[in-house]
């Protein structure tokens, strides 16, 4: 194969993971921005060029953003309202069990009943624990919204260092 052919098909197959991170970072049983970091690296290494080390720096800087402002801002909620991580665990294990159950909406449903069924065994009251259910599923939201945002800004890096790779052969 040509030079050429190996950088169509290597933005073609960089595209569709970069997909796959996006939907690993709303989906939390992919890994997210890990996925978009290391098919960045691949793209770069595989295409060469100055344009494509750019563009990695700045995927790496935003893919690194998005996995603290997530885990800060996720953990820092979760601390102050008292909720420990055993509760998200059950959760994200019923999500994975509701994926088989119900598909596409298996996930949500089941990472809610299990976290509130969670709670609710350890607060032994029902409304406090829908109360800090509510409370976790909206930090793990803005969590989730911090991240895919970055993940957006690096696809969009992505499409740009592709647009200008290709222009300048």
């Amino acid at each position: 194969m040509d030079s050429l052919t190996i950088d169509i098909l290597a933005t073609i197959i960089a595209g569709i993971l970069f997909l796959v991170g996006l939907t690993g970072i709303v989906v939390p049983v992919l890994p997210g921005s890990i996925t978009i970091l290391v098919t960045m690296l691949v793209w770069a290494i595989l295409t060469g060029g100055w344009t494509s080390w750019v563009a990695f720096a700045l995927v790496a800087v935003f893919s690194i953003a998005g996995m603290t402002c997530s885990y800060v801002l996720t953990g820092k909620r979760l601390k102050d309202a008292e909720v420990p991580t055993w509760p998200i665990l059950v959760g994200i294990a019923a999500g994975i069990v509701g994926i088989f159950v119900i598909p596409f909406l298996g996930l949500f449903i089941g990472f809610l009943l299990g976290l509130y069924g969670a709670e609710w065994a350890r607060r032994k009251d029902p409304k406090l624990a829908w109360d800090s259910s509510w409370i976790a599923v909206k930090s793990l939201g803005l969590g989730i919204l911090a991240e895919l945002g970055l993940g957006f800004l690096s696809t969009l890096t992505f499409a740009i260092a592709a647009t200008v790779h290709f222009i300048s052969l």
